[in-house]
């Protein structure tokens, strides 16, 4: 940490987050306690807070909702070490990891095989998965005035570096353009995941996928990184400053879905990530265990890739490709830059 007065490092637990404990020029550790496991002991999500020296708003960053989603850790983890904290204004909280169980477990989901992003915002009395997604919302994200929520690709899946935002949104879409993205994909938020509990809550949000799971994929983490510093000056929370353009400006998709299989065997996808699709281009072939061609799947119009699949072994109904269709230079409907 640069700049400013750092506190000591005291790693404290807590009930609930309250930001203003830590001193104004200083920063902190703390767990916040969601749960308690089967032998009593403490199920807490790891926080960092920084406190500017001068009045602000409060952005929350948040990965790893998804315990095997961690290329959003280092993120998080660089932005408060590059922190000058003599330079912010207002206050930035960076949770590192979500869903504890499914990170310690290195499994998407969490305990008992459920999605925590389907989730939001939880019930007080209902099934655990429920109870820990409300406490969260309840215990950290209660003080989040802005948010970045760190993703990447599922098991089996590659993403390209995506952001997912409402791009009809004025507060939205300039961070969606901001994190310089391969593609942003407009998608107003969805019932149950955190983007779309916050949002309703009155807190604009984007979902940033970045790339594959378990794994730290350094240009995607590098880009993300320089893409959070400049939403933060852009929101006045740290001076602007021309920061580095790293790659093509972002392919606006109005929508996307995902391209799936009609047989089961072994599935070879040929387009990379982020590479441009006609109509009708090939995208992918299927074989039979003996080799025998089955399959072959074409694109149904002209789009990007968004994602794709990399697990070989696929059977009917499995993903191929994300695919992204771009937004027509003249609908209207679209905030751009």
């Amino acid at each position: 940490m640069t700049g400013g007065v750092a506190c000591a490092v005291n790693i404290e637990q807590v009930e609930r987050l309250d930001p203003t404990r830590v001193p104004v020029g200083s920063w902190a550790r703390i767990w916040v306690e969601l749960m308690r496991d089967g032998l009593s002991r403490p199920m807490a999500v790891p926080v960092l807070v920084a406190r500017g020296r001068r009045p602000g708003p409060t952005m929350g960053i948040t990965a790893a909702v998804h315990g095997n989603e961690v290329n959003g850790i280092p993120v998080i983890h660089r932005l408060f070490e590059q922190l000058d904290l003599s330079a912010l204004k207002g206050t930035l909280v960076g949770v590192p990891v979500v869903n504890i169980p499914g990170y310690i477990s290195q499994r998407r989901r969490f305990g008992e095989g459920t999605d925590l992003n389907d989730l939001f915002p939880g019930r007080p009395d209902g099934p655990s998965a429920q109870a820990y997604v409300h406490r969260f919302i309840d215990r950290v994200a209660h003080c989040f005035d802005w948010l970045v929520d760190l993703h990447t690709a599922s098991f089996g899946r590659a993403n390209s570096l995506y952001v997912r935002a409402d791009m009809t949104d004025p507060q939205i879409a300039p961070m969606a353009y901001l994190i310089r993205p391969q593609i942003i994909v407009h998608k107003p938020p969805a019932d149950g995941t955190l983007r779309g509990c916050l949002t309703e809550r009155g807190v604009p949000a984007i979902t940033v996928e970045i790339g594959d799971p378990l794994r730290f994929q350094e240009s995607y983490i590098k880009g993300t990184l320089v893409g959070v510093k400049a939403v933060l000056s852009h929101l006045g929370m740290l001076p602007r400053r021309k920061r580095p353009v790293l790659g093509p400006p972002p392919v606006l998709c109005e929508r996307s879905y995902w391209i799936r299989t009609d047989n089961g065997g072994l599935l070879d996808v040929l387009p990379k990530v982020a590479e441009p699709l006609e109509a009708g281009a090939p995208i992918a072939q299927m074989r039979d265990i003996f080799g025998g061609l089955i399959a072959s799947y074409h694109a149904p119009e002209s789009g990007v890739v968004v994602g794709r699949s990399v697990n070989p072994i696929a059977q009917t109904g499995d993903r191929v490709i994300h695919l992204g269709v771009e937004a027509s230079p003249e609908d209207t409907r679209f905030i751009r830059r």
